[in-house]
């Protein structure tokens, strides 16, 4: 019985030790990222968007001397602000579209005394074009005619004369 439990207890002891393995040995490569199959041309790849969306005419909007409140009125919260360095602001975007490789937009805003003093970046401000862009920019709203379309019932009542018209 003795030589049993002696026995099993070596079993047990070896099998663990030999599920742990060695690990001072030199590890295999490590797998790619992805699948083998997502570098492939005909794999569906989403577009993936990250960061603050600025648009030039976003950039045209925004002049010299404004305040904090009234860019990010217009450009919208910075991604990035320094907790070191208060008095700059950056806005990344990001996106890269299927197989693609991945644009990027990088603007940077320097404030002195709550002004806006600097902008740095993909583009600039010009406020003859933001000016230009607001004269363009007319808004025809048509409103179509009202047609008759109530259902069956209605207009069957309707027809009958127990509902009014509207």
């Amino acid at each position: 019985m003795r030589r049993l439990v002696i026995l099993s207890l070596t079993l047990i002891l070896a099998a663990a030790l030999a599920s742990t393995g060695c690990a001072r040995g030199k590890k295999p490569n490590a797998p790619p990222s992805g699948s083998m199959l997502s570098n492939l041309p005909f794999v569906y790849k989403m577009t993936v968007q990250q960061g603050n969306v600025i648009t030039e005419r976003m950039v045209n909007q925004i002049q010299l001397g404004m305040n904090r409140e009234q860019v990010r009125f217009v450009l919208g919260t910075p991604l990035l602000s320094d907790m070191f360095h208060t008095d700059r602001w950056d806005y990344i975007y990001t996106i890269r579209r299927g197989h693609a490789p991945m644009e990027t937009k990088r603007l940077t805003l320097w404030f002195e005394d709550d002004q806006l003093v600097s902008v740095e970046g993909f583009a600039r401000p010009n406020p003859t074009e933001a000016l230009a862009a607001l004269e363009d920019e007319t808004v025809i709203v048509e409103v179509p005619d009202w047609q008759d379309d109530r259902g069956i019932i209605n207009r069957t009542l309707n027809a009958v004369g127990l509902e009014t018209a509207d």
